[in-house]
């Protein structure tokens, strides 16, 4: 099982799609990772040799923002909206949909599990 960035990677996928288990990293970088180490598209996790694996880790390292740093800069610029206390900054201290959808109904993976109201009747 090879570990790219602190992530085991799935030994029996194509490469490629094994990549992707990274937190960063979707189909299109991981294709652009395996075009610059030149590994072919079918090859398996499990086929990959030492060299092969340890130019992946060089490539991911020197190039990509992957995993812990990406969702430490994540949490960074939420963290920067709500410090500046601007609408958006204010919606994700509200706990609320940012990007301007609806609230009257639906938006309950933002809101969380409906509550009921005291003394409402039909």
């Amino acid at each position: 099982m090879a570990r790219i960035a602190g992530v085991n990677i799935p030994t029996n996928k194509r490469a490629e799609v094994g990549l992707t288990y990274i937190f960063g990293i979707g189909l299109a970088k991981a294709r652009e990772i395996c075009t610059k180490a030149s590994i072919p598209a079918e090859r398996r996790v499990s086929d990959l040799t030492d060299a092969e694996v340890i130019q992946i880790r060089e490539i991911i390292g020197r190039d990509y923002v992957v995993e812990g740093d990406l969702r430490r800069e994540r949490a960074m610029d939420i963290k920067r909206l709500m410090d500046l206390g601007c609408y958006r900054g204010l919606r994700h201290r509200r706990g609320l949909p940012v990007r301007g959808q609806r609230t009257h109904t639906n938006a309950r993976t933002r809101k969380g599990p409906a509550r009921a109201i005291a003394g409402k009747k039909k």
